[in-house]
């Protein structure tokens, strides 16, 4: 008998017991009879076989997979259920050789050519509570384990051998179909080859390679998990876990989308740090990961708690709640309710937490449904609070600050992989929150480059990479809180649009612009004062939320996942003829009360606007349609917010946002500047800026026609920004 043929050489479990293994496989075939039943015998009501008939469905079909519910097994054989959880590795190829055997049953006779049953693939999905990443112990090494979370990085395809075939290279001895184990680990070739021929020396140590035309692959892909931003506990990093995926489970998630993952919970080598360095020393060390055997998804955009995952008792009171008056009001009020004042700005966050609707053209493109807020003003006045308040009420939310943000850290970025050495796409903050609120603080303070990278996140909701040879697009369905601080410090009302520093193309992004400054009102500070000096005196107390009418937080953010998931209002007829007549009105520029026409600046962009803050009013309600009270409020939001910001003048000049007045006389100025001087020759700034001044022209536009020109770069600043240089 040659050497290979001999088993111990390989498994060395198989010495001596021969009684003990006849007895494990009768128990296997026993297990694989049983699932064979109930893949044939489960049935729900009369004549529906769920399994039998979703197994033919799928081989005809060309997909050789089963999605199996640990809950139905259960039900048929609870010990079956048990053993499948507890020792998942040994039991889930028994479960597929059954399904297949039940495959060869249920699709004979089949054509010509195709006589050889495919193997099948067993995905299994579970209504159990998932568990947190953290609890992840040692204990429950190879059992089955549920666990959500997002992911942040995804490798490409790659192939991994279930069997291969060794050759010897000096004797050219070849054993076949060495079965390799499933997941991350590989295979230890024999360090010695046991064939003897008369007549010829021994082979050397480590005399095998690997024959990879007489290899059996299957696709597989590695993914990164992060755990949910609720299940990280102050003041700590993110945890993260690699998860394998294999066959049908390769591309089914991409970077930023929410996920329940289930699968069996193992552990795999160390890679040493530098060809070994420090590995030999930690011999029994092992790091964890997941083999997926099944994965859901949460691809709605709207959240990640599943639609089924609201108690009887809580959607009753959250139907209570919406059916009561002062539903908009309450929940305003419990917007940030430590900050005093700010009515207007809190109703606006309330609309963007709710959201409008998405839609889906018949030509295939979509209406982004999220709403873009921008609060400016001076420092002091609780801006950042009120992000950090969103980004803890909203069911997904992500708190970041302009400086330390890049457009990669935003958007997606990508990186080498150093394990496999290839390149891997990481999501940024805009894509994690998929379905969510991002938060910009000192949105001002970001480089130019990165703000025009969330240009397209903002408006498409996409981000598209073209990068080391990947080409993609991710989903970023999120709505974007921003803060920013003026230019000078403290808002000055003299100097107009001055007091910014952002591109028009920004700005017409946010459907809400606020103003927020810090005026002195006797009145308003004492009662201000009395306010923060009641939230110092009362901190860490208990204090009854509901006497004010405010709503705990606990209850407002499910009842705003509970809202975004179950309703998708509409603009009724009356509605929209509201809204139209109103939008004709403004462009005309025509004031109510028939005084002097006013062109006010109102494009598409903002009518769009209005109509997603009237969808939100009416999500807020859980109405199905939006109605002339909800219009009617949505445009009273755009009127003390965008609107009152342009009419005082301090956004004149921004695309969106300048009258055809304003246009006009931007222009004389241009025009009348470039007769002025000819190019080559300087004047002084302040001779021109009087001598426009005498012509009646405003100040603000002077400047605003001159800083124009110098970042065109046909004038420049000279002797200490006193002279104007023409340069084209």
């Amino acid at each position: 008998m040659e050497g290979f043929d001999d088993a111990g050489i390989f498994f060395s479990d198989n010495f001596g017991a021969d009684d003990q293994q006849s007895g494990i496989q009768v128990n296997l075939q026993s297990v694989k009879r049983k699932f064979k039943e109930f893949l044939r015998q489960f049935h729900e009501g009369n004549f529906n076989y769920k399994y039998r008939d979703s197994l033919k469905r799928n081989y005809n079909l060309g997909q050789y997979h089963l999605e199996i519910n640990i809950e139905d097994l259960n039900s048929f054989d609870e010990n079956l259920a048990d053993k499948l959880y507890k020792y998942p590795t040994e039991h889930l190829p028994i479960f597929e050789e059954a399904a297949k055997e039940v495959a060869d049953e249920v699709t004979s006779p089949r054509p010509e050519g195709e006589e050889k049953v495919e193997d099948i693939q067993i995905m299994l999905s579970s209504d159990a509570i998932p568990d947190n990443l953290r609890n992840l112990k040692s204990e429950i090494v190879s059992k089955l384990v549920k666990i959500p979370g997002i992911i942040v990085s995804a490798s490409a395809i790659r192939a991994k051998a279930t069997n291969i075939s060794i050759q010897c290279r000096t004797c050219r001895n070849i054993i076949p179909n060495l079965p390799v184990k499933p997941g991350l680990e590989g295979y230890a070739l024999p360090r010695k080859c046991n064939t003897e021929q008369a007549g010829r020396p021994k082979c050397p140590l480590d005399p095998y390679y690997i024959i990879p035309d007489k290899c059996t692959c299957v696709d597989f892909q590695v993914l990164k998990l992060q755990e949910l931003n609720d299940s990280i506990p102050q003041g700590e990093m993110p945890r993260h876990l690699q998860l394998y995926c294999d066959r049908y489970l390769c591309e089914k998630v991409v970077p930023g989308n929410r996920v329940v993952v289930l699968g069996i919970f193992s552990i795999k080598k160390i890679s040493g740090a530098k060809r070994g360095e420090k590995s030999k020393s930690v011999v029994g060390v092992r790091a964890p990961y997941i083999r997926v055997v099944g994965i859901q998804v949460d691809t709605s955009g709207g959240g990640f708690t599943a639609s089924g995952s609201f108690t009887l008792q809580e959607e009753d009171l959250f139907k209570r709640m919406a059916g009561s008056a002062n539903i908009y009001e309450r929940i305003a009020k419990s917007i940030a309710p430590s900050i005093y004042g700010f009515q207007d700005v809190k109703k606006a966050i309330a609309c963007l937490l709710f959201g409008g609707c998405r839609k889906r053209l018949p030509d295939g493109l979509t209406r982004r449904g999220d709403i873009n807020i921008l609060m400016l003003g001076d420092p002091g006045t609780a801006k950042s609070q009120l992000l950090k308040f969103v980004e803890r009420v909203s069911p997904i939310g992500i708190y970041t600050s302009g400086k330390g943000s890049s457009a990669a850290g935003l958007t997606a970025c990508v990186i080498r992989d150093p394990n496999t050495r290839n390149f891997v796409m990481e999501g940024g903050a805009m894509v994690l929150a998929d379905g969510g609120v991002v938060c910009i603080d000192e949105f001002d303070k970001m480089r130019e480059d990165d703000r025009v990278a969330i240009h397209e996140a903002m408006e498409q909701q996409t981000i598209s990479i073209a990068k080391a040879g990947i080409t993609t697009t991710l989903n970023s369905r999120c709505s974007v809180l921003a803060a920013a601080n003026s230019v000078f410090g403290r808002w000055d009302d003299t100097k107009g649009e001055q007091n910014i520093d952002f591109m028009p193309t920004i700005l017409s992004r946010f459907d809400m612009i606020f103003i927020i400054k810090d005026e002195h009102d006797e009145k308003r500070d004492i009662t201000l004062a009395k306010h923060i000096m009641k939230v110092h005196m009362t901190a860490g107390q208990e204090i009854d939320v509901a006497s004010d009418g405010e709503l705990p937080l606990p209850i407002i953010k499910k009842y705003i996942n509970y809202c975004r998931t179950r309703c998708g209002p509409r603009l009724t007829h009356e509605a929209g003829e509201k809204l139209k007549n109103r939008y004709v009105l403004m462009r005309n520029g025509t004031k109510e009360d028939g005084e002097k026409k006013l062109n006010i600046p109102i494009t598409v962009r903002q009518l769009e606007a209005v109509i997603r803050i009237a969808e939100s009013l009416a999500k807020m309600q859980l109405e199905p349609f939006a109605i002339d009270s909800h219009v009617t409020e949505a445009l009273r939001l755009f009127q003390v917010s965008t609107l009152h910001a342009t009419m005082s003048g301090s956004l004149a000049g921004a695309e969106g946002f300048t009258s055809e007045e304003d246009h006009e006389i931007l222009n004389r100025i241009e025009k009348q500047l470039r007769r002025r001087f000819a190019i080559g020759t300087q004047v002084s700034e302040l001779n021109i800026v009087q001598d426009f001044l005498r012509q009646k022209y405003p100040e603000r536009s002077i400047y605003k026609v001159i800083h124009t020109m110098i970042r065109r770069g046909e004038l420049q600043h000279r002797s200490q920004r006193k002279m104007l240089y023409r340069i084209q």
